[in-house]
């Protein structure tokens, strides 16, 4: 991407590289997951999962673009703490945009209306056994998040370009209670670790926009 371009070319160039949001899934239907970095423990037999959906949400700010992000609250029964896109499960017959688009809404505050959708990046699956899409649109300057206290502690954001920068994402590794390693990407921005499945699909995205040439 041509560093000098307009933020109307970057607009242009990021939703090329993405799935058209009526596709429903990636084109080519493949995914990425918890395993990525573990291929040999990924489940041997496939199992029913929980569809949801994120909103990766670019803000264009002076200097280029920028990331929402959350951090969970820590009452949380699931990843308490963690660093998270707005999101969650979708309703029964609803789509991932709308499930995105309502998550964020419910989250923290951002109005649909405040949103261009751009397209759909690539599928993830987590080892909780949720098959997330990541949707993701261009958010308005002007927005003021307010973040729901029952699910998000804060509400922060990180730029796009440290994001896409792979010296940027760290493999890391740990052991679970069993004994089992199990290793994940993970990106250090300031005094904030973002890790796990949000760093997954950053690097997806990033595999998207960067790992082959689209015009």
């Amino acid at each position: 991407m041509n560093p000098r371009a307009s933020a109307a070319d970057v607009r242009g160039w990021i939703g090329r590289h993405l799935d058209p949001l009526e596709t429903n899934e990636a084109a080519d239907g493949l995914y990425r997951s918890d395993f990525d970095l573990d291929p040999a423990q990924a489940p041997k037999e496939a199992s029913a999962l929980v569809p949801a959906a994120v909103l990766v949400g670019l803000v264009e700010r002076e200097g280029g673009l920028w990331v929402i992000l959350t951090r969970r609250a820590d009452t949380l029964r699931r990843h308490a703490g963690q660093i998270a896109f707005p999101g969650g499960r979708c309703d029964d017959g609803e789509t991932p945009w709308n499930a995105a688009l309502r998550e964020a809404r419910e989250e923290i505050g951002l109005e649909p209306g405040l949103v261009s959708l751009a397209g759909l990046s690539t599928a993830y699956r987590t080892g909780a056994g949720f098959h997330v899409t990541p949707v993701v649109g261009f958010v308005a300057a002007g927005f003021e998040p307010a973040p729901n206290p029952n699910e998000v502690a804060d509400v922060f954001e990180t730029p796009f370009g440290f994001l896409m920068d792979p010296a940027n994402h760290e493999e890391r590794e740990h052991r679970t209670a069993a004994g089992v390693r199990r290793r994940f990407y993970a990106m250090t921005w300031e005094d904030r670790l973002i890790w796990g499945a949000t760093a997954g699909m950053l690097r997806a995205l990033y595999d998207r926009l960067y790992g082959a040439a689209v015009a």
